[in-house]
């Protein structure tokens, strides 16, 4: 089992490190975070955590405004444009011990996450305090970036900052300039996301039947801006991902404006009698990763508020 967030607290106090400390609801988005700690002064972090080809582990942390491109930081450390890819979410328990929306540089302190690679800002470095979760987004510390370093030495890390923007002439004499920052020791872990999304997203629609949709079928009884404004909105989880309503309207939503978006005049010519069974492959195929995506959301943010809850229920009946 992982630290906890008042374990590494400890931590920080043991080391002697200053930091101030911010309760919030679970936040799952840097927008989120922000609206309870974005006017405290200091420096808001997104973190990315990945991997490569041969399940190599990386967290990249920075600023919330850096612009980090995957491509040219695949690159740069000698991965090839497409060596680097989201790690999938199995690997947040498996690897860092963390739960979706936690990743920060301080899960570096589990044993599990020994072969991760970190990549930080050094925007961070021209911030009075920068702020990161505390392996629970339900809190967010500020601490400069003397107190991150003396945290990551603590733990046998030395911190290495990178201009994470920058996109420096790779060739024959101009080799990767991030390269020694690939791990040395890759992590056993097998990518589940893949095989798991295969076979969910491969099954046959041979048994459906082919159904006629004439022109008449293309007036939904909805306007097709309002699926598509609440499209957006939906992309960006929050606590209220929880509601249970929300959530299956957020599904509904994304999938009727796919339909809208699939269903024209063209594709009822090019495909007629077929119409429905080449939608029904084209809603499967491009939904599935991305709902699989939004129900693990929902499962985690579930579960991380209702483990909150059930703790403060318990420490309520020990008082």
């Amino acid at each position: 089992m992982g630290f906890s967030k008042e374990q590494l607290l400890s931590r920080l106090q043991e080391l002697q490190i200053d930091y101030s400390q911010y309760e919030h609801p679970v936040v799952l988005t840097v927008e989120a975070q922000a609206k309870y700690v974005g006017n405290l002064g200091g420096g808001l972090s997104k973190n990315l955590f990945l991997k490569d080809k041969k399940n190599r582990f990386y967290i990249v942390s920075a600023l919330a405004d850096t612009k980090v491109d995957l491509k040219v930081l695949s690159a740069r450390l000698g991965l090839g444009k497409g060596g680097l890819r989201m790690a999938p979410e199995e690997a947040l328990g498996e690897v860092l011990q963390v739960p979706l929306g936690c990743v920060t540089p301080f899960a570096l302190v589990n044993e599990s996450a020994r072969h991760v690679s970190l990549l930080l800002d050094h925007g961070y470095k021209g911030q009075e305090n920068c702020f990161f979760h505390p392996l629970s987004n339900d809190m967010s510390i500020s601490l400069n970036v003397s107190g991150l370093d003396k945290f990551l030495k603590s733990i046998g890390r030395d911190p290495t900052y990178v201009d994470l923007e920058a996109n420096p002439s790779i060739g024959k004499d101009l080799p990767p300039d991030l390269a020694t920052l690939v791990p040395t020791g890759s992590t056993v872990y097998p990518d589940p996301s893949e095989k798991t999304t295969s076979l969910k997203c491969s099954k046959s629609t041979s048994n459906i039947t082919p159904t006629t949709i004439s022109a008449k079928t293309l007036k939904p009884s909805y306007n097709p801006q309002n699926a598509k404004d609440k499209l957006v909105k939906s992309e960006n989880p929050s606590a209220s991902i929880t509601n249970v309503e929300s959530y299956v309207e957020a599904i509904l939503d994304k999938t009727s404006a796919l339909l809208i978006k699939e269903i024209t005049e063209e594709t009822i010519k090019e495909h007629g009698g077929q119409l429905g069974t080449v939608v029904s492959n084209i809603i499967r195929s491009r939904l599935c990763s991305e709902l699989n995506s939004t129900t693990m959301t929902f499962r985690n943010t579930a579960y991380t508020e209702g483990f909150h809850a059930g703790r403060h229920s318990n420490s309520r009946q020990t008082c």
